[in-house]
């Protein structure tokens, strides 16, 4: 017998070719399997019968059991159509409003399709069972288009009911009620062949309940509390397969790859550490001890480091490059743009000044006389700290030995582009990632859930807290005012938009208007303002950027192209307009760009006067708190975790059914927990026991691409 649940979801009963082929357009639903996989996004009870008399709008939905009194019809315009014709004009009736009562009132019920169904079924004298959600109509509470059953059916019966995700074009074809049809079908021809996926030992430990009870459950509970046993089973299942997958990556990494052994702290180390003008902060010193502990194991390091905006990051990365040179290694630093590998070469030449280590810097601006010196100084071993762009990774660029690689803003890179940088190399190099966008842990656990993760969670000492503040469009020149009394105390503004040119479907201010208002409200020669967006070429945006980064311009108006990398201590103003359009993680990451010096700083928000409850709860967030783990976590709360700035371009590594990166926090920390003595007793999965778990992590769902290394 085939396994009906990879046949195509034609040949169910109640689907064929066309329903097949929008379920897979709309839905990417084509198998037996997927439809079972396609879980209800909420349940509605309908365990209860609510009186007419207890019926009001306010109500979610409702469930009443009532007599059917009267039928009437009306054409266009409101015209009723007399019963005694219904016969010929039936097909031109728009509206069948029925007349209900139970006892303790009447209602009405209403039809705009579906008419001459709804008519001849309907018929006075007749019990039926209605189900929606109640509206109010003049002075009268009614349901429009509600489900209708025979009192003692199964659907009347099934107290709780499934709703399903849908979209607007399947919903003419698939109904809500279509869908749970084609579910219990598929549930009564597939449950005889479901094999449980999860080793008894599993199930045992965890308290899970069958594969076949939980699929009969999550889509037709027959309790509540049979809906829970199988949410936990099959949310369980999911994040533990997903995290089983990542940690046996890691696992055979480490017992597998060779890395290079680092194991003293040379004297350019000490040099740098003891001329430092400050003094780390106890997360960096415990990030570089966790650091040297990898480098000097033996195995190769894979590690990412996390931390806020100006929470030290570079200088990590500056001491981790330090311990490699110390061992007779090279480092390189690759940065996602031109303006940020300048930043980091410039920071970290100060930080070397002292210890007799060469670093240069490579992008794709270099000139040819540059480029051929650093490429032999890199082939000689004379430069021991490379800063570059994508130019790090070209043919012509070969280490005397590569010994760490430290990529800053990782998302920003492609695997083949980093798998190029590890070639270079002849064991692959130990590996720092760095992000300055706070990643909420469980999205940490699952997009690079096969790294070790570090976090810098304090900020240096001496640095204030920028003030945040949200104010409405009308209030621009009080704004205006307020930047004009920091720019005569020595200070610089940014001034951020969203948009480079005005949107056919926006109304919000753009760019162009917005450089044309700032240059008007600060004038020359008392103020210079410049600008950098996206659309210009890199020698007018390294031109504008260089005029603000020197102090020649007290206003640098741009869009987000600043939002990583620029840094300006002497600038104590951030305005950021039409901030409602912005994600919090966004919003916070441009916030970051001011601060950076020993003066009180500012972040302004401009909103709309017309800003959504959303929007407004995001602004309210960004004015009571500047932890960028806790905005992280809301962040992936309010907007889930797949469009989470600084994630989106890397995308989620699987594609979860029925889990929630924001919801389940807690069990995915179990699952994990638990992926990891599973493990640690049998690290290939080899016991004849874990065959089901091997078998699981075949399937294509749980075939993660690895976010860390590709060697």
């Amino acid at each position: 017998m085939d396994n009906i649940l990879d046949s195509s979801i034609q040949y169910l009963k109640g689907v064929g070719p066309r329903r097949a082929e929008l379920l897979k357009a709309e839905l990417g639903i084509g198998t037996v399997r997927e439809l079972l996989e396609f879980f209800p996004f909420r349940y509605v009870d309908r365990s209860g019968i609510t009186p007419i008399a207890q019926a009001r709008p306010d109500l979610a939905y409702i469930q009443i059991e009532a007599r059917v009194v009267s039928r009437a019809l009306y054409a266009s315009g409101g015209v009723q159509i007399i019963p005694d014709e219904r016969k010929q004009k039936l097909n031109s009736c728009k509206r069948l409003v029925v007349t209900v009562e139970d006892g303790s009132g009447s209602m009405e019920i209403v039809f705009f399709k579906g008419i001459r169904w709804n008519y001849e079924r309907l018929e006075p004298g007749k019990t039926f069972v209605f189900f929606g959600k109640p509206q109010l109509f003049g002075q009268r509470t009614n349901l429009v288009h509600p489900e209708v059953d025979s009192p003692g059916t199964a659907a009347a019966e099934n107290s709780i009911s499934g709703v399903y995700p849908s979209t607007e074009r399947l919903r003419a074809a698939v109904t809500g009620k279509t869908m749970c049809k084609l579910m219990a079908t598929a549930l009564e021809a597939a449950l005889p062949q479901i094999e449980e996926t999860l080793p008894d030992y599993v199930m045992k430990d965890n308290g899970l309940v069958s594969l076949k009870f939980a699929l009969r459950n999550i889509h037709f509970p027959k309790d509540q509390s049979s809906l829970e046993k199988a949410r936990y089973r099959l949310k369980f299942e999911e994040l533990f397969l997903l995290q089983l997958s990542l940690l046996r990556q890691k696992f055979k990494r480490s017992r597998a790859e060779k890395g290079y052994v680092f194991s003293k702290v040379g004297a350019s180390f000490h040099s740098c550490y003891n001329s430092l003008p400050f003094s780390l902060t106890e997360a960096q010193k415990r990030v570089i001890r966790e650091i040297r502990t990898d480098m000097s194991g033996g195995r190769q390091m894979n590690r990412l480091l996390q931390g806020d905006v100006g929470s030290g990051k570079t200088m990590v990365a500056v001491l981790s490059c330090l311990i490699a040179e110390g061992n007779g290694f090279q480092s390189c630093i690759m940065a996602p743009t031109e303006v940020l590998a300048r930043q980091h070469y410039a920071n970290i030449s100060k930080y070397l000044a002292n210890t007799g280590v060469k670093c240069a810097l490579l992008t794709g601006s270099t000139s040819r006389k540059d480029r051929a010196e650093i490429h032999a100084g890199l082939e000689d071993g004379s430069i021991g700290i490379i800063v570059g762009t994508h130019a790090l990774i070209e043919d012509s660029v070969k280490f005397r030995a590569l010994g760490l690689a430290v990529i800053d803003e990782q998302h920003r890179f492609g695997v083949e582009q980093r798998s190029r940088l590890w070639a270079k190399s002849a064991i692959p190099p130990h590996v720092l990632v760095m992000t300055a966008t706070p990643i909420p842990r469980t999205l940490a656990m699952t997009l690079y859930g096969d790294l070790d993760v570090s976090v810098i969670d304090e900020l240096p000492p001496g640095r204030k807290p920028v003030r945040t503040m949200c104010v409405s469009e009308h209030r621009k020149n009080a704004v205006f005012d307020f930047m004009k009394k920091e720019i005569g105390k020595g200070r610089q503004a940014f001034v951020v938009y969203p948009l480079i040119f005005e949107s056919e479907k926006s109304d919000y201010k753009n760019l162009e208007n917005g450089y044309e208002e700032i240059v008007k409200a600060f004038p020359l020669p008392e103020y210079k303002v410049a600008i950098v967006h996206g659309r210009q070429n890199s020698e007018e945006k390294e031109f504008n950027m260089s005029a603000f980064v020197a102090g020649r311009a007290n206003i640098l108006v741009s869009t987000t192209v600043i939002e990583v990398g620029v840094d300006v201590p002497n600038a104590s103003v951030m305005v950021i307009e039409s901030a409602q359009r912005f994600g919090l993680s966004q919003l916070h990451q441009l916030r970051g760009r001011v601060g950076r010096g020993s003066d009180e700083s500012y972040c302004i928000l401009v909103k709309d006067d017309k800003t959504g409850k959303d929007a407004q709860e995001r602004l309210d967030l960004m004015c009571a708190t500047e932890d960028g783990f806790e905005i992280a976590e809301q962040d992936m709360r309010m907007r889930g975790p797949g469009d989470m700035e600084g994630t989106q371009q890397s995308g989620l590594p699987v594609n979860l059914h029925i889990a929630s990166l924001a919801k389940d926090g807690q069990l995915l920390s179990m699952a994990r927990e638990y992926a990891t003595k599973v493990l640690e007793r049998d690290p290939d999965l080899s016991l004849g026991v874990n065959r089901p778990l091997v078998l699981q992590l075949r399937r294509e769902k749980y075939g993660i691409r690895d976010f860390s290394k590709i060697s």
